[in-house]
């Protein structure tokens, strides 16, 4: 009977190793109800309104910066967009244009990664609501194996980058990188 137990015991023990579940921290699920923060990649429509020279279409590069003309190279990677547009107007007004008004959108996020057991692993375009279940369906659909239940994403976070395990339906975020594991039956 002893020994018995201690088999059970045993096998409930490995199983909860071999699981290799990671509860995702707060902070990752907190982000979603955040405002976005701008990072390489993302593709910006910027208007000065009044000033047609200006206006439009930068990309963040790697460096976290976008390139504009006159005020030259302007800092975007963890700004909101209306931090952005405010950082903008001050620098314009700083002996460039009496009165800016500066307005900046989101055009292009930047990609998502979709790795694992799914029919075509790679890069894919973001689009705003998006669930991991869009993401897979996006990537060509679970194979044969994939685990169908949860996936492991990777997310950064204040320059710092953390994963966790998710359900299927959990938004996801631009830049997040998902991984379809194998599933074991």
């Amino acid at each position: 009977m002893v020994a018995r137990l201690i088999l059970i015991a045993g096998l409930a023990l490995a199983l909860v190793a071999c699981s290799g579940y990671r509860q995702p921290p707060t902070a990752f699920h907190e982000v979603l109800t955040q405002p976005y923060r701008l990072d390489s990649s993302d593709g910006l429509r910027i208007i000065v309104f009044g000033q047609e020279d200006l206006s439009n279409t930068y990309t963040v590069d790697q460096a976290g910066y976008i390139a504009m003309p006159l005020i030259g190279d302007v800092p975007a990677r963890g700004m909101t967009v209306k931090e952005l547009a405010n950082d903008i107007e001050k620098r314009l007004r700083s002996g460039y244009l009496r009165d800016p008004d500066v307005s900046v959108e989101v055009e292009n996020y930047r990609p998502i990664f979709v790795m694992g057991e799914v029919s075509n692993s790679g890069q894919y375009p973001y689009v705003a609501g998006m669930t991991v279940q869009n993401a897979v369906a996006t990537a060509g659909g679970f194979s044969a194996r994939g685990e169908q239940g949860t996936v492991d994403i990777t997310r950064q976070i204040n320059g710092e980058i953390i994963s966790g395990r998710v359900p299927i339906t959990d938004p996801i975020r631009p830049g997040d990188t998902i991984y379809v594991r194998e599933r074991f039956f």
